[in-house]
C-alpha cells in the first residue's frame, strides 16, 4: 500500500474559545496545528493510513509544536524541513454567528512559503503513492515551484494525484490571479474536491453540472463538489450521483473539508491495494461508499474545535 504525500502549508491556527463572534470581538484563542495539506495527512494517519507531509516550518517553538502534533497523529515527518531564517506561519480564525469564518494570516514571508524545488527529492515519491496538494502553495515563490516540481515527479512516476483548490482569496493579490492559477492545475489531477462556492468562483456558472462539465478534462477522473449540509455531488466520466450529508450539531467547521479529503484518500489508499484508481472509479457503489465515509469524517470534525485535534479515528467513523 502506497503512502499519501501531501505538500504545502503547516501553520498555527489560533481558534476562538467563543463561538459566533467576528475576529475583532474574540477575546480568547486556543493554539492548534493547522494548514489544509497537513490536516489531510493527519486525517489519514489518525484513521490508520500511511501519510507523509512535505513542507517547511520555522526552527522555532511553533515549528517544533507542529512537528510533534503531526507525529502524534501518526504522520511521517521525515520530509518536514526547518528554517533558521523564517518563522512558522500563524493564522487567526473566528466562527461567526452566520457560520462563516474570518481568517487573518501572518506570513510575511513565513517558512512554509520558502520551500524550494531543489529541496524536493524524487526518491521521496514511490510507485503506488498518492500526491495531494492545494492552491495556497501555488501563490508565492519558491514554494510554488516546489509544488509544481513534486507534481512533475508524481506525473512521471504515475502516481495518483489529488487537488483541493481550498481557495483563500485573502492570501492572493487578485482574485483573477487565483482563478487563473487554480484552473492551470485543475486538469492535472485525477481527483479534485471543490466546494460549491469555489466552483462558482472558478466558472461563474450557477448550474453545478454545467460548471463541472465545463472544467472536467485532462487527467480528471473524479470531481467531487461539497455543499455542506446539502451533501456532495460526484462526477466521473461514467456516472453522476449524490451523497447526502450527515446531520450534526456543528461547533467549528475548521478542518472539515480537509477531514473529508483525508477520509477520501484513506479509503482510496485501501482500495488501491487490490486495483488501480481507474478500475476503482468505475464502481459507482464503491465510490458512493467512499464519499459517504469521507462525509462522515468531515461531519465528526465539525463537532469539535480546531483542525487536527478534531479529526476522528476509524472506530468513531465506523
Amino acid at each position: 500500500m502506497g503512502k499519501v504525500m501531501s505538500l504545502g502549508e503547516l501553520l498555527i491556527d489560533f481558534v476562538p474559545k467563543e463561538k459566533g463572534k467576528s475576529l475583532k470581538d474574540v477575546m480568547e484563542f486556543e493554539k492548534a496545528a493547522g494548514g489544509a495539506p497537513a490536516n489531510v495527512v493527519a486525517a489519514i494517519a489518525k484513521l490508520g493510513g500511511q501519510a507523509s507531509f512535505v513542507g517547511k516550518v520555522g526552527n522555532d517553538a511553533f515549528g517544533h509544536f507542529l512537528e510533534e502534533a503531526l507525529q502524534q497523529a501518526g504522520v511521517d515527518t521525515r520530509f518536514l524541513l526547518k528554517s533558521d531564517q523564517y518563522k512558522t506561519a500563524l493564522a487567526f480564525v473566528s466562527n461567526q454567528a452566520n457560520g462563516e469564518r474570518d481568517f487573518l494570516f501572518y506570513r510575511d514571508p513565513s517558512a512554509d512559503m520558502m520551500l524550494s524545488a531543489d529541496e524536493v527529492e524524487e526518491t521521496w515519491f514511490e510507485e503506488g503513492d498518492i500526491y495531494h496538494f492545494g492552491s495556497v502553495s501555488l501563490i508565492h515563490s519558491p514554494v510554488k515551484e516546489a509544488t509544481v516540481e513534486a507534481l512533475r515527479i508524481a506525473e512521471e512516476k504515475g502516481l495518483t494525484i489529488s487537488f483541493d483548490p481550498n481557495v483563500r482569496l485573502a492570501l492572493w493579490d487578485h482574485a483573477d490571479t487565483a482563478k487563473e492559477s487554480i484552473l492551470c492545475y485543475f486538469n492535472r489531477a485525477h481527483i479534485v474536491k471543490v466546494s460549491d462556492e469555489e466552483l462558482l468562483f472558478l466558472t461563474g456558472i450557477e448550474n453545478e453540472a454545467e460548471a463541472v462539465r465545463g472544467l472536467f478534462g485532462g487527467m480528471n477522473k473524479l470531481v467531487i463538489v461539497t455543499k455542506g449540509a446539502l451533501g456532495s455531488s460526484i462526477y466521473t466520466n461514467g456516472f453522476t450521483c449524490e451523497v447526502a450529508a450527515l446531520k450534526v450539531d456543528a461547533q467549528d467547521t475548521t478542518g472539515a473539508g480537509d477531514a473529508f479529503v483525508g477520509g477520501l484518500l484513506y479509503f482510496l489508499q485501501k482500495e488501491m491495494k487490490n486495483r488501480n484508481v481507474s478500475s476503482f472509479l468505475i464502481d459507482e457503489e464503491k465510490v458512493k461508499e467512499m464519499v459517504h465515509f469521507a462525509s462522515t469524517c468531515g461531519a465528526i470534525t465539525t463537532t469539535r474545535r480546531g483542525a487536527i485535534p478534531a479529526l476522528p479515528v476509524l472506530s468513531e467513523v465506523k
